[in-house]
């Protein structure tokens, strides 16, 4: 794991719930400063204990940080991977009311420009990178949290264990259950025994 550029105010970002079957697309950009967090990495391979923990040491340490949601409604009306980089932009633009990125390197290999900002796209990048890696758990934390929250309303499908992904459990409980208003409608969402109806 490394920094990119030393010579320029890098931001990084990534975002979480792309593969989600509920709930909004959630990203994070994160601008670092120099001192060293120890342990930063792609936060699906992170414990729940460590990315807590790492969220707080970012937002307290870094220059500048910033979350972008993107509700399940607008997902289905602009598709996943516009929903994500409009995310990512919300972000971005949160950052950029601290302090004006000269560079934004994205997770992933598409992105649209942000205001004329140099961007740079890297594939796996949460996995190569501090500052995407440090996006990728802000991005993560926040959205997990909003899951965990939705879930004590909507108990039955189990959003606080599976965040709304589409596990065997998740689906079961669509198939009995129906859908919230929270699902994506775009989704597959029943199996192919299962007709939706609106």
């Amino acid at each position: 794991m490394r920094r990119f550029n030393f010579n320029k105010i890098i931001c990084g970002c990534d975002e979480a719930g792309r593969g989600s079957l509920a709930g909004p697309v959630v990203a994070g950009a994160v601008i670092l400063s120099n001192r060293k967090i120890n342990n930063l990495n792609d936060s699906k391979k992170l414990s729940k204990k460590a990315r807590e923990e790492l969220n707080l040491i970012i937002k307290k340490h870094s220059i500048a940080w910033g979350i972008g949601v993107v509700d399940n409604t607008v997902i289905d009306e602009i598709n996943i991977l516009n929903a994500s980089i409009k995310a990512m932009h919300l972000a971005i633009e949160s950052v950029a009311k601290k302090i004006a990125p000269q560079l934004l390197i994205i997770d992933g290999n598409k992105f649209k420009k942000y205001n004329n900002i140099e961007h740079k796209c890297i594939i796996k990048g949460d996995s190569q990178f501090q500052s995407i890696a440090a996006a990728s758990i802000i991005a993560k934390s926040h959205r997990d949290k909003m899951m965990d929250n939705l879930s004590e309303k909507y108990n039955e499908y189990k959003w606080g264990k599976n965040k709304g992904y589409p596990t065997k459990e998740h689906k079961l409980a669509i198939s009995k259950f129906g859908i919230t208003k929270y699902h994506r409608k775009s989704y597959k969402l029943f199996e192919n025994q299962f007709q939706l109806k609106f």
